[in-house]
């Protein structure tokens, strides 16, 4: 390959100038709890490994990544460009994530870590080959959405799982995902996995004792404020429901890139008009937004933790009756 054509090619890799700038679905919630379960395994000094399995482009990878302890391994576990192991994957993977390389991963990873996580190129099935049984205390589970892949997938977290670890699945209630779902209810109905608490989005559970957790986990987010919080019972197993969408997120990782980006703005701002005068006529020609009226705490609460389909049901029977 020619030096044009190397740098050709690096300039199409990702250079996120934040962690926000990461493409992936990872809303604040989950940000928010992602940083509650790991600060607690740090705090009661919990060890163990980490493992995620489904990557796509790197952003809850990213997050993890800032808990691990020099003595601890992360392994990410993703098909990106190789083959599907059949054809129902296959079809899920040319739909969904076309864009998915390992590259881009790699590219967004380093952004914000010196060293990228142990990387398996392969199905999800080679999991127990590759990870220790008992050997991790957090695993996110985001890989395929079809059953015949989560059912196995959730079979090998709790493998690699030890005592009261922790796994997290991902899209276990959205509409066009119904294989998670049943999977997912599944392993708490017949497979032993108890539920700690579940986001709009995620689904966090242990095969260990939830109790101690979710009473903790309840008071210090009920002391922050800016959650929404409701203790359900589902068949048998208590459960928090969490919306956080307005929370305050935590401590991020720092891109490499932020310096840069710095470094522009300053010098776009030094190159602005000092009086300001110009700036002013603009912005007093520039009518005002109208203020959007606050959403009711009933539309607040559909949009944190109803299905979506129930969501859009609530806010036209409110419309109708306006």
């Amino acid at each position: 390959m020619t030096a044009a054509a190397t740098a050709s090619t690096a300039e199409e890799l990702p250079a996120p100038k934040s962690f926000y700038d990461v493409p992936g679905w990872f809303y604040n919630t989950d940000v928010v709890l992602f940083d509650w379960f790991l600060k607690r395994q740090e705090t009661e000094d919990i060890h163990g490994d980490l493992l995620e399995m489904g990557a796509y482009m790197g952003k809850s990878a990213i997050l993890m990544r800032a808990y691990l302890r020099d003595d601890e391994t992360f392994t990410v576990c993703d098909l990106f460009d190789s083959d599907a192991p059949d054809e129902h994957n296959e079809r899920e993977m040319s739909g969904s994530y076309s864009t998915l390389t390992r590259r881009s991963f790699e590219a967004n990873f380093l952004s914000f870590h010196d060293e990228l996580p142990r990387v398996i190129q392969a199905p999800t099935s080679v999991v127990p080959e590759e990870v220790k049984a008992d050997s991790c205390r957090f695993v996110h589970v985001d890989a395929s959405h079809l059953y015949e892949h989560v059912h196995p997938d959730i079979g090998n977290a709790r493998e690699a799982l030890s005592g009261d670890g922790l796994v997290v699945l991902d899209d276990y209630r959205s509409s066009h995902t119904p294989g998670v779902a049943c999977a997912t209810w599944q392993a708490v109905l017949e497979g032993g996995l108890k539920p700690i608490c579940v986001s709009s989005n995620k689904f966090y559970g242990t095969w260990g004792d939830p109790k101690p957790v979710q009473d903790r986990l309840h008071a210090e987010l009920k002391e922050r404020g800016n959650f929404w919080l409701q203790w359900q019972e589902v068949a048998g197993h208590r459960m928090l429901l969490v919306g956080g969408r307005k929370a305050t997120p935590p401590k991020l990782p720092v891109s490499k890139h932020k310096a840069t980006a710095d470094t522009a703005a300053d010098g776009a701002a030094a190159q602005a008009p000092k009086s300001g005068q110009a700036s002013q006529s603009k912005a007093a020609a520039k009518p005002a937004p109208a203020p959007r009226r606050p959403r009711s705490r009933l539309r607040k609460v559909a949009i944190d933790v109803l299905p979506p389909v129930v969501t859009r049901a609530v806010v036209r029977a409110r419309k109708r009756g306006r």
